[in-house]
């Protein structure tokens, strides 16, 4: 069976407060509408295209890659929002899929099981229900006593009968598409909205004896419709628990998942162990065994095995096996740590690449610097790279020991095994194997207290 999926993500979202589009809101990592496109595509579209309106260029902008777009320039109800996809869709032969761009719960499995049922009892449209123990604000699915479905009403057009039904239209269907565009043209906005309905074609269908099937959802959640930032924060708990599930169930143990933050995509290792008050996001990735917490912060990371990262930030970079960072380290986008690199407290790094078993263990700054193998960083180190217009780099060698409160002024090479002396500020390179040192001879004035307080008195 064919299927095309159409997205209807027109809405601006008033209640968002927001100049962003409402499905452009991230959850769990995602805007809402590519959790949207994510179902549709697992439940086996073969074309995505998603309706936009306001801030329709963004939209689009976001989901080029996997959806076409067409625009509803004018908001005149959900049947003229599903009209407007007729260019793409108007010579497809097989099922049309609608779903809403605000609703990222709705699982793949959820509209395979619609799908499923449509085909099974070979209606010409199905409709996926929900019944609700408070079902205000959403249109009643109004059945006859054989339980067959013949009209939705929405809340506002119905009556005080029609209003005590529990069960509810979600606003996602499949359509046979034979007919369906043509259907949709001949629809009126006969309702207190003044609005074309897309559930008016339901009653239409009825009225002209074709079958039209109502499946019911087993988990209501999935229907949730995100109006709110109320609203998106607990559809941001349920995400972020499903994507919590699936990497325990992977073999990652998650300490306290009430305070671990983990974005859909994220990869984790298994027998990891994500300690609480951790957050990865964008599209980290972890080999086998690490250790990440508590108090991590992960943004596109990638890390190999046997990592551990406390009480740090790591931000777009690449972390080898059997590191070690932290606590209190900030490793900033476009780092390279080799394998068994230390960062330690009080560390700053910025596209830095530091080489195998190298150490930066404490209160040290390094920026546009390429460390060497088995290189060791003095505490109160820092890498003056930045003169006020331009960026420069600092080389340091293989085995080169730079000393406590070093200032090594870019652009400058340390060399392989040199070493600097400490507190000095290195203006010029160290030649492999030199000690360099630059600072002022000392000095000692003796008596000098005695003679301070003679001074006193």
């Amino acid at each position: 069976m064919s299927l095309a999926a159409v997205v209807l993500a027109a809405g601006k979202g008033t209640r968002m407060k927001s100049d962003l589009p409402k499905v452009l809101h991230k959850v769990c990592g995602l805007p809402m509408i590519n959790h949207v496109l994510n179902a549709v595509e697992g439940a086996g579209a073969d074309r995505m295209v998603a309706v936009v309106g306001f801030g329709g260029e963004l939209v689009a902008g976001e989901i080029r890659e996997r959806a076409e777009t067409v625009f509803q320039h004018n908001q005149l109800g959900t049947a003229h929002a599903l009209l407007q996809a007729a260019s793409s869709l108007r010579n497809f032969k097989g099922e049309i899929l609608v779903v809403c761009g605000d609703t990222p719960l709705i699982t793949a499995q959820t509209l395979q099981e619609l799908m499923a049922y449509h085909g099974q009892t070979g209606a010409r449209a199905t409709v996926l229900t929900a019944v609700l123990p408070d079902p205000g604000g959403y249109g009643r699915v109004i059945r006859d006593q054989n339980g067959n479905v013949m009209r939705i009403v929405e809340q506002k057009d119905a009556n005080a009968g029609e209003l005590a039904v529990k069960e509810i239209n979600t606003g996602i269907y499949c359509f046979n598409s034979k007919g369906l565009f043509a259907a949709l043209s001949d629809l009126t906005p006969d309702n207190a909205q003044h609005e074309y309905y897309l559930t008016d074609i339901i009653e239409s269908y009825v009225g002209s004896g074709d079958k039209v099937g109502a499946l019911p959802v087993v988990n209501a959640v999935e229907i949730m419709g995100i109006n709110d930032r109320c609203q998106m924060a607990e559809a941001e708990r349920v995400l972020r628990r499903r994507m919590l599930e699936k990497i325990m169930l992977s073999g990652v143990t998650v300490l306290d998942p009430s305070t671990t933050y983990v974005d859909s995509g994220v990869e984790i290792g298994r027998d990891s162990v994500i300690y609480p008050n951790t957050f990865l996001e964008g599209g980290c990735r972890t080999g086998e065994r690490c250790l990440l917490g508590p108090g991590a912060h992960l943004t596109d990371a990638t890390l190999g095995s046997d990592v551990t990262v406390r009480y740090s930030v790591v931000d777009g970079s690449e972390v080898a096996d059997g590191c070690i960072i932290g606590p209190y380290a900030y490793i900033r986008p476009g780092c390279e740590l080799g394998r068994k690199v230390k960062v330690g407290d009080f560390v700053e790094l910025k596209k830095a690449k530091i080489g195998d078993g190298s150490k930066v263990p404490h209160l040290s700054y390094v920026g546009d610097a390429v460390l060497g193998i088995g290189v060791n960083i003095g505490a109160g180190t820092i890498t003056c790279n930045y003169d006020g217009v331009n960026k420069w780099p600092t080389l340091i060698g293989d085995d080169a020991f730079i000393g406590s409160n070093t200032n090594l002024v870019a652009p400058v090479r340390v060399g392989e095994g040199a070493v600097t002396g400490a507190g000095s500020t290195i203006t010029k390179d160290v030649p492999p194997g030199a000690l360099g040192v630059a600072r002022g001879r000392q000095q000692n004035i003796l008596d000098w207290k005695k003679r301070m307080r003679a001074g006193k008195e």
